[in-house]
Order: C-alpha cells, then sequence, then structure tokens
C-alpha cells in the first residue's frame, strides 16, 4: 500500500490535479463563474435583439402610419394642435406622468 501511494506518478498526478483545481489562474470556480457571467451576457444578448425588433416595428408603423406619427408625438413629445389645451396629471405613486 505504501509502496503506491509513493509512487513518484501518481503523487505528480495528484498533485496536478489538486494545483489545476485550486491554485491555478483557471480553476473550477474560476471557471464556472465565467461561465455564469456568459449566460448573463447571451441573456441580455437575446434581450437586446428583442429590442432591436420591437423597435424596429415601432419605427416601421411610424414611418407608414401618419395617425401612429401623431399619437407617439403627442404621448412623447407633448405636442399639441393649434388652440387645443393640454393637461398632464402626475402619478403620485411612482412619479409618472399619465396623459
Amino acid at each position: 500500500m505504501f509502496r503506491i501511494l509513493a509512487n513518484k506518478y501518481l503523487l505528480t498526478a495528484v498533485a496536478f490535479v489538486v494545483w489545476t483545481l485550486y491554485f491555478d489562474q483557471n480553476d473550477y470556480m474560476t471557471l464556472q463563474q465565467r461561465q455564469k457571467e456568459l449566460n448573463g451576457v447571451k441573456d441580455n444578448i437575446t434581450y437586446l435583439n428583442t429590442e432591436i425588433a420591437r423597435m424596429n416595428s415601432e419605427r416601421n408603423a411610424l414611418l407608414s402610419d401618419p395617425a401612429k406619427l401623431e399619437q407617439y408625438a403627442r404621448e412623447n413629445y407633448r405636442m399639441k394642435h393649434e388652440g387645443e389645451d393640454v393637461y398632464v396629471i402626475e402619478d403620485g405613486s411612482n412619479g409618472s406622468i399619465a396623459q
């Protein structure tokens, strides 16, 4: 039994595994953390791609439909027709503006 434990190849292999798992720059915990960050970045890319698609469809709707363009201008830039009065009512709970 002692002869197997004193084998230099076995000791070298065990030392290598321990070094790789715990002390190396690319140890197991660091790899797991990087994998978690990579998954977060992939989720962010997916979200941003959906937002780009949504914004492109909104842009196309604004460019093709004058009624949508007028609605967008009224809601976001508070534009109004001549002689119209616009009342802005602020919601006290979260500071958003209701029109």
